[in-house]
């Protein structure tokens, strides 16, 4: 069982940059691939960043260019940079981890934190 620890998480205004960090507890085949998905109330969850062991990554298009997802191997922590913060980012920000990239969905789960980008 992966145990998922998130941290980094708040209110930041439009413009502003935030940085996740999610460390991870497990194998290294169930910490393959690590990543962030985002839901909003009512919604949803959805992919906004993930990362191979290797270091291949996937990002949605909308964060493209503005958030930058990274991991250190040897702490088993993803981290996510995200810079000109826009309202519409305002969710609630999951940390995921599992054998590979496609499966991702199917592996553990953090407990979500809160980011809110005020106008």
């Amino acid at each position: 069982q992966v145990q998922l620890v998130e941290s980094g998480g708040g209110l930041v205004q439009t413009g502003e940059s935030l940085r996740l960090s999610c460390a991870a507890s497990g194998t290294r085949f169930s910490t393959n691939a690590m990543g962030w998905y985002r839901q909003a109330p009512g919604k949803q969850r959805e992919l906004v960043a993930v990362i191979a062991y290797g270091g291949t990554t996937n990002y949605e298009d909308s964060v493209k260019g503005r958030f930058t997802i990274s991991r250190d191997n040897a702490k088993n922590t993803v981290y996510l940079q995200m810079n000109s913060l826009k309202p519409k980012d305002t969710d609630v920000y999951y940390c995921t981890a599992g054998p590979s990239i496609a499966t991702i969905q199917f592996g553990s789960w953090g407990q979500g934190t809160q980011v809110t980008v005020s106008s």
